[in-house]
Parts: structure tokens; C-alpha cells; sequence
């Protein structure tokens, strides 16, 4: 089934209709090149599409239905995968997967959020939105990973922390606190890659890492549009503007110093073609994990530790550059 277009590929839906009528009829030399030219020419406007796209375009990619999940990249880079459930104090939450896995044939544990993807599998995933649980499982799994010298690679997708009663009940902000502080001192490399969705403390909560990198048209950012627009604007519908005040947009966010690099997506975006995203960030992830696995324990912790004390000050070098 083809991926769902968004608002903004207007023109190439057109194209694409007109694909499927010539599709339709009788086969020809002739027919079979105009379908030819004009799949040519969705793939150039894909691309020149892509290559502008606004803070709020970006957000609606980071949010396509269609877009890879942990999972998904789970199966396309990972073997001998055994997921870790349960977190020993309360349940099993399954916005958040742990499990040891094979990454090139060493093994490593990999942690991230799930979305899912049917209704059914949705609301089975809370949409992504992780209770204290979830944080809990994935810092006894880490701790695991640490005791076996794994190293830990984290994907990051989610529009934030469960924000229900339960949840502050059995305390979110004290079990993402404690994953902040614990996954600073875990003597393990750490790779975290957000790739759709990295919002608020919800996101943090599992991305403390030596590396932070982020896909190409995916997002990060303190507060969802939507909620920052309510709050400053008291209008949800100012979204777009609180979108391009937030800088959450992966060349902002690498400008700024938040995240260290940013891993390229297929022509129209990850939810286009999963297997070539997949193979992109196996390149990226391959590579960082290389570089971090040479750093002597000692280094990388230092090494860590000063990157995040650092990201305020790049954020405020950042406002002043803009201002000027």
C-alpha cells in the first residue's frame, strides 16, 4: 500500500494519479514511457519538495503514520533479538522495547520507543507515551547492559511522557530524573538516534548518550508545537509560528549543538522506503559506535558528561548568532 501523502506533496499526488489511470489501460511502448517520464518526474519533485521543507513541514513527516518505528528498524538491523518485559516494581509498559540483540554480530541492548501501528496496536503502545514503568524497565535493562559491558543504542520517538494522573501518580518526573542522572554515569557507549518524534521530557528520558543523532526530517524540541502555541499564545492553532521559534528541526538542532550529527533519509523521507533508511542509519550507527568503543572509559564518560553541561551555552551562542 502506497504511504499516505501529506498536505504539502499536493502536486506530486497529482502525478501520481495520473500514473495509475495510464496503469490502467492496455499496455504500450508509448504508454509504458510516459509512466516511465512521469515516475521520473515525482521522484525530482520529491526531491526538490524535500530539500525546502518548512519547521511544520517537518513536523508532519515526523509524525507520518508510515514512518519506521523501533521496531521496524529492529528487524532490518538487529538478529538474535530477546526483548526485556516488566520493570520489577509495578507492569510492563510497551511504549518503551528493551532487548539484547546482535548489531554486526556484537552484542549491544537496544531500547527505544514503539508507537505501533495498527489502532489495535496504538492503544496497546499508548501512542509512544511512556508511564514511569517503561523509564524503569529501560534503566534495569541499561544497568544490565552495563553489568555485561554491552553497549546500549536508543531510539527515540515519542511526543512525550504520559501526562495522566497514574503516571504522576507512581512518579514519571522522579523516574525519568533518575534515568537522566544514571545514564550520564553508565559505563557503557551509548548511541541515541531520534528518529521521528523527540518530545519533551519523554524523549530525554532515554537520550543521554555519547552521541545524539538525529534523521534527517525528524524532530526534538522541550515542548510539542501545539503546547508551546497554547502557552504562549493561549492559540493552538499557532502552531507553525511556535514551530519555527522552537528550532526543533534536525539542521537547528545541529546548528545549535543539541544533537551531533544528522543521518540522511531516501528521497521522500523514511516512511518512502524503510529499507533505504534503514541501510542509512546502519551506516551511521556503525560508525559512531566505532568511535565512541575507541574512547577509553574514563574519556568517554568525561567526554559525555561535558557535552550535555555544554548544551545551554551553544543554545545561547546559537540566540546571539540569530540575533545578529
Amino acid at each position: 500500500m502506497a504511504a499516505e501523502l501529506l498536505e504539502f506533496e499536493e502536486p506530486v499526488g497529482i502525478l501520481l494519479k495520473e500514473i495509475e489511470a495510464l496503469s490502467l489501460m492496455p499496455p504500450t511502448e508509448a504508454r509504458s514511457a510516459d509512466i516511465a517520464r512521469l515516475r521520473e518526474r515525482v521522484e525530482s519533485m520529491r526531491e526538490e519538495l524535500f530539500q525546502a521543507l518548512t519547521p511544520w513541514q517537518c513536523v508532519l513527516v515526523a509524525r507520518h503514520a508510515s514512518r519506521p518505528v523501533t521496531l521496524d528498524y529492529v528487524e532490518r538491523l538487529f538478529t538474535d533479538f530477546d526483548e526485556i518485559h516488566g520493570d520489577r516494581r509495578f507492569a510492563d509498559d510497551a511504549a518503551i522495547i528493551c532487548g539484547f540483540a546482535r548489531f554486526h554480530g556484537e552484542p549491544v541492548l537496544v531500547v527505544g520507543h514503539q508507537k505501533g501501528r495498527t489502532t489495535k496496536e496504538k492503544i496497546a503502545r499508548n501512542f509512544g507515551y511512556a508511564r514511569p514503568e517503561g523509564y524503569r524497565k529501560a534503566l534495569r535493562a541499561m544497568r544490565m547492559a552495563e553489568k555485561y559491558r554491552r553497549p546500549i543504542l536508543v531510539f527515540v520517538d515519542t511526543p512525550a511522557a504520559f501526562p495522566g494522573i497514574e503516571s504522576e501518580e507512581r512518579g514519571v518526573a522522579e523516574a525519568i530524573a533518575l534515568n537522566l542522572r544514571e545514564m550520564a554515569v553508565l559505563d557503557v557507549p551509548i548511541i541515541v538516534v531520534v528518529t521521528g518524534e523527540g518530545g519533551s521530557g519523554g524523549a530525554l528520558g532515554l537520550a543521554i548518550g555519547d552521541r545524539v543523532l538525529i534523521q534527517q526530517f525528524a524532530i526534538y524540541s522541550v515542548i510539542p508545537p501545539e503546547g508551546c502555541a497554547a502557552i504562549l499564545w493561549r492559540d493552538a492553532s499557532k502552531k507553525v509560528e511556535a514551530t519555527e521559534a522552537l528550532k526543533i528541526s534536525a539542521p537547528d538542532l545541529l546548528k545549535s549543538g543539541v544533537v551531533d550529527e544528522i543521518v540522511p533519509e531516501p528521497i521522500g523521507a523514511a516512511h518512502l522506503d524503510p529499507e533505504a533508511a534503514a541501510r542509512l542509519l546502519d551506516a551511521a550507527l556503525l560508525r559512531s559506535l566505532r568511535e565512541v568503543s575507541a574512547l577509553s572509559s574514563a574519556d568517554r564518560l568525561a567526554r559525555r558528561y561535558d557535552r550535555f553541561r555544554s548544551i545551554g551555552r551553544a543554545g545561547l551562542d546559537f540566540v546571539d548568532e540569530e540575533a545578529r
